[in-house]
């Protein structure tokens, strides 16, 4: 899944699209149906861009897309206000070594949420852009040693005579 540029805003629900960037911030859409454009100011917002973010694991951190996937792959996901012992079951199911100590339940409701956003979009079953892979480097041919090259003395700058007023 590719969820690149889609970041979550604290203080504000549900999920925005990067658009662009300014000097004091970025420019957000709304990926619901208003499509609502906001300019969060990066001095008094935080964004949170969803490929990034991780959830407390008893040994590892489990990534939030790793968990994307599982939920997709689930036959039904609970919906956000259901009952907070069916929704921790249906997250051991898709997230098993999460650290229940750490993870909410207001985490797991905030979670299945962005997935019930995300679930219908394009851009949840592309894939990733994967990271540009360094083509093999033809074979190295041999080092040839250089002359050191002599660096030429700096010219001294000259101050100019300062003017009695």
């Amino acid at each position: 899944m590719n969820l690149q540029g889609i970041v979550a805003v604290s203080g504000k629900p549900g999920l925005w699209r990067a658009l662009a960037q300014n000097k004091t911030g970025y420019v957000l859409e709304s990926l619901d149906a208003q499509k609502t454009k906001l300019i969060a100011n990066l001095s008094t917002a935080k964004l949170a861009a969803l490929n990034e973010i991780t959830i407390f694991g008893l040994e590892d951190d489990i990534k939030l897309t790793d968990v994307f996937g599982r939920m997709k792959d689930a036959a039904s996901v609970p919906a956000v206000k259901d009952d907070g012992k069916k929704l921790r079951e249906f997250f051991y199911t898709v997230a098993a070594d999460h650290d229940e100590e750490k993870v909410y339940s207001s985490d797991i409701k905030k979670i299945i949420s962005w997935f019930h956003i995300l679930k219908d979009m394009p851009l949840f079953s592309e894939e990733a852009p994967a990271a540009p892979v360094a083509d093999e480097a033809p074979a190295a041919e041999p080092e040839k040693e250089e002359a050191p090259v002599a660096e030429a003395p700096k010219a001294k700058a000259k101050k100019a005579p300062a003017k009695k007023a």
